[in-house]
Formats: structure tokens, C-alpha cells, sequence
């Protein structure tokens, strides 16, 4: 029995070893990315001194982050000031366990795949309130509120474009909503609206331009990472990316079929989804080198006033075709409860 537990540790350790190296990577090659086109879209030079082309420039920028000095502020909470960026970066290196790459080409595929990434993109919040409370600084402390404000309100937004999925797919679990896209249309057809509104709220839940205000430096300097540096700087920053690329992910799974192409089917499935994943991702530097950024009453007015009660309307449209022509997916069980006359939907796996 000591044998069987030693060896599940160690695949187990293999396992995680697997995910996080090419996580990494993938994450420092993306950013190398962005510096090449951002360059190119504003008639500029990128990166091109270190390395062939210049592809080289993420490891001696994570070598020069590892090297540099961690300074703790004086009166700052130490030992929360080193929670936060370790909880920003192990959460979003956490969201990969349960991305379906391809048929059976996944870590954990657990039935409540979407709840778990939408429960770990909660958690993240934490960990920008906590760096912007314990910096001691009034600048981090006003972006990591601004921040906060910002992925909660998003985060609404994030849950409501991915409601009317759920219910098309009768599924929670991320590989059955490709399986129902492989037997139909891509979600993108069903859905036009919510694509691209789940789009913009990735922006903003992700603090990227143009709702990268938690680090506008013109107003607040640099915002919640203000005084980090070093290697917890770098975790912040990893986080960020991490987080773009799972979002990236979410989408193509939800409204693009995954790793699925109607004429190839799942052929060449890990490569299908990687191109889908990084076409979405190079909509993130597309935006942000040609879009000036928002002010932040404009943010929440686009939330709370514009896309919610849009969001709402389509909501309670979409459910009302399903259930009033009884299109329903089988797994899901109609319920009228009598003591108060409303109707409720119950997902049964």
C-alpha cells in the first residue's frame, strides 16, 4: 500500500511538473509576442538584441527579476505583503488543471469545470486587495480598490454571458460544451452577443488596456504592484498573462468549439486549440495598441448601465425560447414548484 501511495505522489508531482513548466513558458514566449507586434503596429523595433530575433529577451528579463533585490517597504504587513503575488500566481497557474487541450488531453476533468475557474478568478481578488492594504502605500491601496471593483463587477458580466452556454449544454463540465459544439454549431453562431461581450469583460477582469486602470500611471503611478520588485513583481506579472491566456482558453471553449474544426474534427486537436487560443490572445495586444484607455466612472457606467441590463434581457429572452418550445437538453429536469408558482432549472449529471 506504501508503494501504490508513493507512486501516485510521484506521477502526481510528474503531473503538476508537466503543466507549470510549459505554463511558463507558453506565458514568457506570449509576452515576447505582444513586445513584437506592439512594435510593429506602432512602427517601432521590439525586442532584437538578445537571442535570434530577439526571442531570448523573456528569460533574461525572468533572470534579471530573479536576481534583483526584494525590498519590503518598513511599515508594511511582511507576511502579507508576501502572500498576495504568491496567491495571484498560484491561482492563475491553478486554472490550467481543468482546460480540455483534447479528447482525454486534460489534468482534472471534473463536471463542475466552469464553477472552478469562475471560483479561482473570485479567489484572485484577494490577492490585489491584500498587495495594495499591506504595500502601506496610497497609491497601491487605490489601485488595488480600483481593481477589485473592477474584476467584481466583470465578474457578473463573466457569469451572465456564460449562463445561457450552461443551460444550451445542459453541462458544467468544460469537455461536455465542446462535445455539444461538435454535434451542432459553435456557440458563437447561437450566441453572437454574448462572444463578443464575454470579450470585453475579459478585458476588464483581467486589468488590461483599454480598463487597465488599477495601473494607470499617470494617475496612480503603477498601481496595486506599486512597491514590488524582484521576483514577487515578476509573480504579479506572470499572474496577469497567466490569467489572459486561461481566459483566452475559456472563450474558444465556450463559443468556439475548442479544440473541434467542423471539416478536420479533432485531428490535429491540441494544435487547433492552441491557434484558436492565441488568435483570441492576439486580439488582447490588438486592442492595446490601438485603443486609448477609459476613465473609470466610464468602466462602471459600461458595466452597471449598458452591458448588465443587456446582458438580463438576453438572459431571460434565450430561457424563455428554450423552455417555452421545450428545447431543453435532457439532462435538464423542469421543476414547477407549486407553494409559489416559479419555475426553476436543475442541472442533473
Amino acid at each position: 500500500m506504501q508503494i501504490i501511495t508513493i507512486f501516485n505522489i510521484i506521477k502526481l508531482v510528474v503531473l503538476s511538473i508537466g503543466i507549470i513548466i510549459p505554463a511558463l513558458l507558453v506565458i514568457a514566449f506570449y509576452t515576447i509576442g505582444e513586445r513584437k507586434a506592439m512594435g510593429s503596429i506602432q512602427r517601432r523595433r521590439g525586442p532584437n538584441v538578445v537571442g535570434f530575433w530577439g526571442l531570448l529577451q523573456p528569460i533574461a528579463d525572468g533572470l534579471k527579476l530573479i536576481i534583483k533585490e526584494i525590498i519590503i517597504p518598513r511599515k508594511s504587513s511582511s507576511i502579507i505583503y508576501i502572500i498576495a503575488p504568491l496567491l495571484t500566481f498560484g491561482l492563475s497557474l491553478f486554472n490550467w488543471a481543468v482546460i480540455p487541450f483534447n479528447f482525454g488531453n486534460c489534468y482534472a476533468d471534473i463536471n463542475m469545470g466552469i464553477l472552478y475557474l469562475l471560483a479561482l478568478s473570485g479567489l484572485g481578488v484577494y490577492g490585489v486587495i491584500l498587495a495594495g492594504w499591506a504595500s502601506n502605500s496610497k497609491y497601491s491601496l487605490l489601485g488595488s480598490l480600483r481593481a477589485s471593483s473592477q474584476m467584481i463587477s466583470y465578474e457578473i458580466v463573466i457569469s451572465l454571458c456564460i449562463l445561457p452556454v450552461i443551460i444550451l449544454t445542459g453541462s458544467l463540465n468544460l469537455t461536455d460544451i465542446i462535445y455539444v459544439q461538435m454535434n451542432n454549431m459553435y456557440n458563437i453562431i447561437h450566441f453572437p452577443p454574448l462572444g463578443m461581450i464575454l470579450f470585453i469583460s475579459i478585458l476588464a477582469e483581467t486589468n488590461r488596456a483599454p480598463f487597465d486602470l488599477p495601473e494607470a500611471e499617470a494617475e496612480i503611478v503603477a498601481g496595486y504592484n506599486l512597491e514590488y520588485s524582484g521576483i514577487l513583481f515578476a509573480m504579479f506579472f506572470l499572474g496577469e498573462y497567466g490569467n489572459m491566456l486561461i481566459m483566452s482558453c475559456l472563450l474558444v471553449i465556450l463559443f468556439l468549439g475548442g479544440w473541434y474544426i467542423p471539416i478536420l474534427g479533432n485531428l490535429i486537436g491540441e494544435f487547433t486549440f492552441a491557434l484558436k487560443a492565441v488568435l483570441v490572445a492576439f486580439l488582447f495586444i490588438l486592442v492595446r495598441a490601438i485603443l486609448p484607455r477609459y476613465r473609470f466612472d466610464q468602466l462602471m457606467q459600461l458595466c452597471w448601465k449598458s452591458i448588465l441590463p443587456l446582458l438580463l434581457g438576453f438572459f431571460i429572452f434565450s430561457t424563455s425560447i428554450l423552455v417555452g418550445f421545450d428545447i431543453l437538453p435532457n439532462n435538464f429536469i423542469l421543476i414547477n414548484s407549486t407553494s409559489d408558482s416559479i419555475y426553476s432549472l436543475w442541472v442533473v449529471r
